[in-house]
């Protein structure tokens, strides 16, 4: 990360934008094991996944939710949050399968975009994949074509959506819904740290609706939450359910070294209200960054706040790039809400493939980055 930095940086007028550096240096992780009540086909999966122990956070999580306690896993990006809550859920959902109608358990997962729950069913299908059909993992949202949202009524026991669906297309129909909300276990909460302000107490009174409708049908879930972000896990994660929350936050996981970088536009010649000078905006900066980190080969997300701003920096980014290398230029895209299914699909598989190098992306990518 340094070097990375120190070639973006290069000359004296890139020096000077920096104005803070923070480095954290690299940590080696800490292993625990699984808890006994984890079934052995889900440890086995696990193993076949190429993880032989749990990080001790992992473990603790996975403790906390076999017991019943609500739980927020508060610990760093790529520590391995997922795990925590699927190792968990996905033994619980096998207990279900021996259910005579093979439904006795279900699960229900929240994301805050479309391309967090996508990412998300795919990494529980290649995990779940030694397990069999026994675990039927779907997203249901507004993308969910209409002759599959039977199916997933009736049949999946792991239901990937968002809390705008929950809101308006679940909750509301209930009673197509009772026989998944009847064996409703866990309720994942993912991003936990995203619903704040009016949209997070909106989102707090649809997880209130849903806990009433699961008691009229006899359920009582346990909700497994995941930030990376959150300053006060518990309290955070307690004022969103309406429930005590136990916090597990000892990041044990390892981490290489990480380095931030406070980065300052510098000053034009331009002048704005009487006189006061004005910056280099931070799209043309963004766009210069986004095409140098392309041009050394660093696989890179430019996050923008609109969407004119990510297409924009990507187009600049193109045609600088094109300007050298034509195929270079093809490595660079934008990602914002507005697509087609199929074309946030492609570009998130490019993503993870290596395929793309440079994205420039609103908050609808939220996939996480390891």
């Amino acid at each position: 990360p340094h070097r990375v930095l120190e070639r973006l940086a290069s000359g004296e007028s890139r020096a000077a934008r920096i104005t803070h550096m923070e480095h954290m240096p690299a940590r080696t992780g800490r292993h625990a094991v699984w808890p006994d009540r984890i079934r052995s086909e889900v440890i086995a999966a696990i193993r076949d996944a190429g993880i032989e122990h749990p990080w001790a956070h992992q473990a603790e999580a996975a403790e906390h939710a076999l017991d019943g306690e609500s739980v927020v896993i508060a610990t760093g990006t790529a520590s391995g949050k997922s795990l925590a809550y699927l190792a968990p859920v996905l033994s619980t959902l096998l207990d279900g399968a021996e259910a005579a109608n093979g439904r006795g358990t279900t699960a229900l997962y929240l994301s805050p975009t479309k391309a967090l729950a996508a990412d998300q069913r795919r990494a529980v299908r290649e995990l779940a994949a030694p397990l069999g059909n026994r675990i039927r993992p779907a997203v249901y949202d507004g993308d969910t074509p209409v002759e599959e949202r039977e199916w997933v009524r009736q049949y999946a026991n792991y239901v990937l959506t968002n809390p705008d669906m929950l809101h308006r297309g679940i909750l509301p129909s209930h009673p197509r819904w009772s026989s998944f909300l009847r064996s409703l276990r866990y309720v994942v909460i993912d991003e936990c740290h995203t619903y704040r302000g009016v949209f997070g107490s909106h989102v707090a009174q649809v997880l209130r609706r849903l806990r009433r409708v699961c008691a009229r049908y006899g359920s009582d879930p346990v909700f497994l939450l995941a930030s990376a972000t959150s300053a006060d896990p518990a309290r955070a994660a307690g004022r969103l359910t309406g429930l005590p929350v136990t916090e597990v936050s000892d990041d044990a996981s390892p981490r290489g070294e990480l380095v931030f970088a406070l980065w300052e536009p510098p000053l034009t010649e331009l002048q704005g209200e009487r006189g006061a000078p004005v910056r280099r905006t931070a799209t043309a900066e963004t766009a210069d960054l986004l095409t140098d980190l392309t041009r050394q080969g660093v696989r890179s997300v430019a996050f923008v706040r609109s969407r004119r701003g990510a297409e924009l920096i990507s187009v600049i980014a193109q045609e600088r790039l094109a300007e050298t290398d034509r195929a270079l230029a093809r490595r660079v895209a934008a990602y914002r809400g507005g697509y087609l299914p199929e074309e946030r699909r492609a570009l998130e598989r490019a993503l993870h493939s290596g395929e793309l190098l440079g994205l420039a992306a609103t908050t609808a990518l939220e996939l996480g980055v390891d």
